[in-house]
């Protein structure tokens, strides 16, 4: 028992730590409505990684995370600015067509690596169990440094996802822009070596969209977001422990479904406050 909790140790950690920020960010996402950009940022920090490797660094380099910064940091900021302009092309379609050509690049990278398939894999299901206590510790100096930006500025980013106009802010507001998104490509890149392009996308979305089912206070949605990434990683992480299953997708699933029950909670809750219990099952006979 006590081995296994040491050798968890280091997963748990890794989870509690990447859970807070993105759900954090993800409740900014959602209600910003621009929700695949984060599995396309996730792409382009892969992406990134792979180009280093094929100039021959080694994968958990200095160098290759310099690469790979570079790539995100990049491709946010131009989303950034253009995101302020006025577009003929819709911002979804942007992100799948950023998110479409980082995939095919990184296929085609992948041919000319060795053991380039495996690392395509490896990019998106992840693989938490092998995380070191070295990587947890410089991943919790990156969220420690965001979340200080995000504290200090968290009003003014708040207002700006949910689209108040404020003409006192408006003058740095393109500034505040590029600061989230450059900020967010940061945690992605880190976030995506350790867990996964598919974990980081259900990390984001999953607990942001549970909470927000239930409340639109902004202090409770990044709490109870933050547990439930939590509760719903390390439970994953103990049934992939547990019955040798990969552990991205076990709590990739294990969140969707989660998802999904709490929308029908959210349902049955409306139909109870509006009709007596009484009638709801007679209806349901019938």
């Amino acid at each position: 028992m006590i081995e296994n909790l040491i050798f968890l140790g280091p997963p748990i950690a890794a989870c509690v730590v990447l859970a807070g920020i993105l759900s954090y960010f993800g409740n900014h996402i959602l209600t910003r409505g621009i929700i695949f950009i984060d599995i396309a940022i996730a792409q382009i920090a892969a992406l990134g990684t792979m180009t280093g490797l094929l100039f021959g660094f080694a994968e958990e380099s200095f160098s290759v995370q310099i690469i790979s910064y570079g790539f995100t940091i990049l491709v946010i900021s131009l989303f950034a600015v253009l995101k302020s302009r006025k577009m003929a092309i819709s911002q979804e379609a942007i992100i799948g067509i950023l998110y479409c050509v980082a995939l095919g690049l990184a296929l085609l990278l992948a041919e000319k690596i060795s053991g380039g398939s495996n690392y395509i894999t490896k990019t998106i299901t992840g693989n938490i169990l092998w995380v070191t206590w070295k990587q947890v510790l410089y991943t919790l100096i990156v969220v420690v440094a965001v979340g200080a930006i995000h504290i200090s500025y968290s009003k003014k980013f708040i207002q700006i996802s949910e689209n108040i106009r404020d003409k006192k802010g408006a003058e740095n507001k393109r500034f505040l822009e590029l600061l989230f998104y450059i900020t967010f490509g940061f945690v992605i890149v880190k976030a995506v070596f350790i867990q996964g392009i598919f974990l980081v996308f259900i990390l984001l979305i999953a607990p942001a969209a549970i909470v927000r089912l239930f409340t639109a206070n902004w202090k409770q949605r990044f709490i109870w977001s933050w547990v439930i990434g939590i509760l719903g990683s390390i439970i994953g992480i103990y049934i992939s422990y547990e019955y040798n299953v990969s552990n991205g997708p076990a709590i990739v699933c294990l969140l969707s479904t989660l998802v999904f029950l709490a929308a029908f909670v959210k349902v049955f809750l409306k139909l109870f406050r509006r009709e007596p219990l009484s009638k709801i099952v007679n209806n349901i006979k019938e």
